[in-house]
């Protein structure tokens, strides 16, 4: 009965290919094969905690900042109402999918962007009576911490995009209690990651993305699991071909 309860209240079913939109199909974004899948076939999105894992260029920031666009959300981070803008590095996919959602209003939502909470952190400060003035002077990580916890506070949709960039081991241990915690109270969170520690959630669901497109694998069967393993266990065979 609690599955049932969670993926009904899901704010996003699914993200498709506006038949209505104009796109370029021969465009960088739209080359991608994971992109590629998504405008073809489109995505179902589970409940819970959903991580999009591979290579760079494999197309996970470029999918997580196109959901946040077709959310409504700022693609530089923060929710519906964040106005902050400094240089678009986004590509048009956002204008080209629409979402599927839950009936009901849409409740809380927030994307965080690893490379632009600089720019987050300033907006946020320089507001009227701003519960975040400290985020500068805290570091990285716990600046984003902070945010974390004060804005993703209840059930909604949340988009993050390579959170671990800004986080230690045991912080990154901190961020899964945190997705645990949310998930298990009804919210949606989409995640694009390389880390082998934050994929490691148990429940959560796996999209590795690549040339072939995506698919829903399990965390032994990670790429980026199997790379970790084996430099950890013998990291001379890696660095005897890079330092000589």
């Amino acid at each position: 009965m609690e599955a049932r309860r969670r993926q009904a209240a899901r704010p996003v079913r699914r993200v498709e290919r506006d038949p209505g939109a104009e796109w370029d199909a021969d465009a960088w974004w739209a080359r991608i094969p994971a992109v590629r899948a998504v405008l073809d076939a489109g995505l179902d999105l589970p409940a819970g905690v959903t991580f999009l894992v591979g290579e760079n260029g494999s197309g996970k920031s470029t999918l997580i900042e196109a959901l946040a666009q077709a959310y409504g959300l700022n693609v530089e981070g923060g929710s519906r109402a964040a106005m902050h803008r400094t240089r678009p590095t986004e590509s048009p996919l956002g204008a080209a999918l629409r979402l599927v959602r839950s009936p009901g209003g849409r409740g809380d939502a927030y994307f965080l962007r690893a490379e632009t909470t600089h720019g987050l952190y300033t907006y946020l400060e320089a507001l009227p009576d701003s519960p975040d003035s400290d985020l500068h002077e805290r570091s990285h990580g716990e600046g984003f911490l902070a945010v974390l916890e004060r804005k993703l506070a209840r059930p909604g949709f949340y988009l993050l995009d390579e959170p671990e960039a800004a986080l230690s081991f045991t912080s990154t241990l901190s961020l899964m209690s945190r997705l645990a915690a949310l998930a298990e109270a009804g919210a949606q969170i989409v995640v694009a990651t390389h880390s082998p520690v934050l994929t490691a959630l148990p429940a959560a669901t796996l999209l590795e993305l690549g040339e072939h497109g995506i698919r829903t694998t399990a965390w032994p069967d990670l790429a980026v699991v199997d790379h970790f393993r084996a430099f950890l266990e013998r990291p001379d065979r890696y660095l005897r071909h890079l330092l000589h």
